[in-house]
């Protein structure tokens, strides 16, 4: 149970011996960081199907976080590239980068022995600052290492947002910068641009990519997430030492 104390932080998770970036929420992030939905009934009953959908199955890939990875799952391209490569998508569309830590901590990964780990969160933290942002991704990579030591993490940068210009945009792209510092280097955590050129020469993001220019639509996903399988695909080959370069095809 997390327990929240008026502007001040407190621990966040059980720590389990893991050495985090931070153990507290830090006193000039906002109380909204800390938000109900970790209580909700959907949060609830998602967070214990994942655990048995951990225990029940064997998936070589785990997709976890918010949206972007849960309406995935929907997608054609979930079904004709992802799914024939053993995946599980532990994807909330509400989730912040707080309830992804709490489900890491609270067990979502320890029944399983994927290879790779594809990572998605950040979208939903609007309240905090990008160096924040940023923080808490690199400290939910390291959950995930610290589970899965052995599996390698595809971490995905933010995709832009709105039909113009707008400061959301550029938001997430200074978040993208502090990721591409802050994960340089790092051994088996890979930070991965799916962006195909969302933005058009005028500025402008397509209701043909993004719907409501916030959400991919089926078309978004292809062009966005069907890149990504080939990834996935080469990772698992290298894992199990097959190697090659043989991107997947779909039906």
């Amino acid at each position: 149970m997390l327990e929240f104390l008026s502007n001040r932080a407190v621990t966040l998770l059980p720590q389990k011996n893991v050495s985090w970036p931070w153990t507290e929420l830090r006193s000039n992030w906002s109380l909204n960081w800390c938000r109900s939905s970790v209580f909700s009934h959907f949060f609830s009953s998602q967070h214990k199907l994942f655990l048995a959908e951990g225990t029940e199955k064997e998936p070589e890939v785990v997709f976890l976080g918010d949206y972007t990875v849960a309406f995935l799952q929907q997608s054609e391209v979930w079904e004709n590239f992802f799914a024939p490569l053993h995946c599980l998508n532990f994807g909330i569309p509400e989730d912040r980068i707080e309830n992804v830590l709490w489900r890491i901590e609270n067990g979502e990964l320890d029944s399983v022995k994927a290879k790779v780990v594809v990572l998605s969160v950040g979208c939903n933290d609007h309240t905090s600052s990008p160096e924040a942002v940023s923080e808490g991704i690199v400290t939910c990579a390291a959950a995930i290492k610290s589970h899965l030591p052995e599996a390698q993490v595809v971490v995905l940068k933010l995709l832009p947002c709105g039909q113009h210009p707008n400061s959301q945009r550029d938001r997430r792209r200074h978040i993208n910068e502090q990721l591409s510092k802050a994960l340089k280097g790092q051994a088996q955590v890979q930070l991965v641009d799916l962006d195909p050129g969302l933005v058009r020469l005028d500025g402008s993001i397509s209701h043909h990519d993004m719907f409501d220019f916030l959400h991919l639509s089926r078309q978004g996903y292809k062009s966005t997430f069907e890149p990504l399988a080939d990834l996935v695909a080469q990772l698992l080959r290298e894992a199990t030492g097959a190697g090659g370069d043989t991107p997947i095809t779909g039906p």
